[in-house]
Parts: C-alpha cells; sequence; structure tokens
C-alpha cells in the first residue's frame, strides 16, 4: 500500500488537518478490507519521518516513538506511525500477515513537481529548469542548505517491496534506504549540474530547514540480501531527462 497524501514543509505545515485525516482514513480502510478479504501478504509503506526529530544518526528501527517529531511534519508520521501500529496489531490479534517497510526520501519519473506541494528534489529539478528556460540570474532554495538527507530512486524502492514480498515475514519494520545522505546545499549543485544551469545559488535562511538529518540505518536490509543500486546523480540525470520527455503531462 503506497497511497498517500504526502508533501514537502509546506505542504504538511499549512494543511495538518488534511494530511492526519487522509492518511488515516486511506490506511485504516485499506488494511481492515484487506484483512477480511483473505489478502494472504500485506506491504504497508510508511516513511523515515516516523522518527524522533533528533534520533541518533543513523535511524535504527528500534527508535520509534523514543522522542518528540519534527514538528512540520508531524500530522503525517503520527498518521503513518497508526499504520504501523494497525499492521501489528492485525498480525497480533488475528494472524494477518502484513509487513511494514520505512522508505526514505523517494524520487524518479513520474514524481509531483509542483512547487509548493512536492518534495524537495523534484521541486528544486522544476526551479532550475525553469530558471534555465527563462534565463534567470539565480534560484532561491529555502531554509540554509546545510540540513542533510538521503534520497532513493523509486525504481530502487519498488526492487525492496518485490525483494522483500517474497523473503521477509516478520512484525519488526524495516528501513529501505540508500545508506548515505547529502547536504541539501550539495543536493541543489547536483541537481544544477544534472540541469546545466550556470546561475546563482541562494539560499533563504528566515525559512524553515526541517530535521537536521535523516539518515537510515539499512544494516537490517542488508542483512536481508538486498542494496540499492541507482546513485544519486545517475538517478538524478534520468529523472531530469523523464521530466523532459513528460513536461506537458508530469504533475506541475
Amino acid at each position: 500500500m503506497a497511497a498517500a497524501r504526502v508533501g514537502g514543509i509546506h505542504a504538511n505545515n499549512s494543511r495538518p488537518a488534511l494530511f492526519i485525516r487522509d492518511n488515516l482514513l486511506i490506511q485504516d480502510n485499506v488494511i481492515d478490507a484487506a484483512h477480511r478479504s483473505g489478502v494472504s501478504k500485506f506491504v504497508f509503506l510508511g516513511s523515515s519521518c516516523i522518527y524522533p526529530k533528533l534520533a541518533p544518526q543513523p535511524i535504527k528501527e528500534e527508535y520509534l516513538l523514543t522522542g518528540p517529531l519534527e514538528p512540520t511534519n508531524e500530522w503525517y508520521a503520527i498518521a503513518k506511525i497508526a499504520g504501523v501500529k494497525m499492521c501489528q496489531a492485525y498480525r497480533r490479534e488475528f494472524g494477518f500477515n502484513a509487513i511494514s517497510l520505512m522508505p526514505t526520501n523517494l524520487y524518479g519519473p513520474g514524481d509531483n513537481f509542483d512547487l509548493q506541494n512536492s518534495h524537495v528534489l523534484p521541486a528544486l529539478i522544476r526551479r532550475f529548469h525553469e530558471a534555465k528556460v527563462r534565463g534567470d540570474e539565480s534560484v532561491t532554495v529555502w531554509g540554509t542548505g546545510a540540513p542533510r538527507r538521503e534520497f532513493l530512486h523509486v525504481d530502487d524502492l519498488a526492487d525492496a517491496v518485490v525483494y522483500l514480498l517474497h523473503s521477509y515475514d516478520a512484525e519488526p519494520i524495516v528501513n529501505i534506504g540508500w545508506g548515505q545522505d547529502v547536504t541539501i546545499r550539495e543536493l541543489a549543485e547536483l541537481v544544477m549540474s544534472a540541469i546545466g544551469y550556470s546561475g546563482r545559488l541562494i539560499f533563504d535562511s528566515t525559512k524553515p530547514d526541517g530535521t537536521p538529518r535523516k539518515l537510515l540505518d539499512v544494516s537490517r536490509l542488508t542483512d536481508l540480501g538486498w542494496q540499492a543500486k541507482i546513485p544519486l546523480k545517475n538517478g538524478i540525470e534520468r529523472t531530469y531527462a523523464w521530466f523532459k520527455e513528460h513536461s506537458t503531462d508530469a504533475r506541475l
């Protein structure tokens, strides 16, 4: 189950009721219906934002519910935590074979490139692309550029989900990530390079940074025999190529 109401800092901050309501309704109905319909194996996709804002890095699965959440996305995080617990409860009470996987930040073809409601990487791709087309002298990015984020190509996630469908059947959650992170400044520079934008990069420090760092510990996943394959630089280039080819039907 990948369905969710998702978005970046602005979307989470401005629509807290929508984010907690829609996600609770989606997962509660789907998980219960899957159980009642006799689904033999169920995969619930959560998010790395379920972990405490100041969790030790890299973040192990057992850090869940050990500290306060990041305030800018706590509504989404609380809903996702409830989904994890619902899967575990249905497993314990009904023997429902549900596993919960926690992906890091995802990107790739088909992403949401809306400047107000998308996540940071697709938003940067669109902003730098449009700045290049218009000939803008600079692009301003929210925050200081110092926070660190981990990114995983959507094709890697799909591969991991299929792999775990066949090889994992336990209650504990499993992180899915690349295992390395970059600063937002480094990310912006990678996107600039992929797009060929040569203007100035400006950071607006009056805007929120969000969680300082969010790197997943993927040792449980690697112990199960799976590792990501698509490097960030290559993945950004592939995503930008898709964006250019689908500019008329991309989610803008």
